[in-house]
C-alpha cells in the first residue's frame, strides 16, 4: 500500500517517492525465529530500502545521516504475539521519516513469519506515525472478519 500521490524525490528528482508505504514480506536467509529477533534484524534493511537507496541504487533522499529508535515492543497482530521496532531517520535531503518493522506469525496455515514494513515521511506532508498503530490493529487473516471498532480492517485485509 502507498499514499496516492507521488512527488519528485529530494535526492533524485527523476525518481518518484511516496509519503507513506506499507509492504509485507516473508523473511528469508535468517536464523532469527522469534518476532522480536526478526523485527530487530529487519529494521536496518527496512530503513535502508525506504530512505538510503532504492532498488536501483539511487539515493532518493540523499541517504540516511542518523537514526534513533523511538519505540519498540510486543503487540498482538491478528490474535498472534508480534513485535515491532520503530525508528526516526534523518536524511541528507528532505524531511526524513519514520520506519517500522513489525513481525508476527501468520494467523493461518503454517504460521510462517510475516514482516510488515512501514515507511512514512516526517513533517506535515507525511502520514502521522500513529497511523502505523491503526493499520497494525486492522490486520486480519485473509477471509477473516474485517469488522473492528475502528473500521480499519477492511482496507488492509489483503496485505498478507
Amino acid at each position: 500500500m502507498r499514499t496516492k500521490n507521488s512527488y519528485a524525490c529530494p535526492g533524485a528528482s527523476s525518481a518518484y517517492c511516496y509519503r507513506g508505504t506499507v509492504t509485507t514480506r516473508t523473511p528469508g536467509g535468517t536464523d532469527a525465529t522469534t518476532p522480536r529477533a526478526l523485527a530487530e534484524e529487519d529494521i536496518t534493511d527496512a530503513a535502508d530500502r525506504a530512505y538510503e537507496e532504492d532498488l536501483v541504487g539511487r539515493r532518493v533522499h540523499g541517504g540516511i545521516t542518523a537514526h534513533r529508535q523511538i519505540a519498540a515492543g510486543a503487540v498482538t497482530v491478528a490474535g498472534r504475539s508480534g513485535y515491532y521496532v520503530r525508528w526516526r531517520v534523518t536524511t541528507a535531503k528532505g524531511p526524513g521519516g519514520y520506519v517500522q518493522s513489525l513481525a508476527f506469525p501468520s494467523p493461518v496455515g503454517s504460521e510462517s513469519p510475516v514482516i510488515v514494513r512501514y515507511a512514512f515521511d516526517a513533517g506535515p506532508d507525511g502520514p502521522p506515525p500513529s497511523l502505523m498503530d491503526t493499520l497494525t490493529r486492522g490486520i486480519r487473516p485473509l477471509g477473516g472478519d474485517a469488522k473492528d471498532d475502528e473500521g480499519a480492517g477492511s482496507a488492509i485485509e489483503h496485505t498478507h
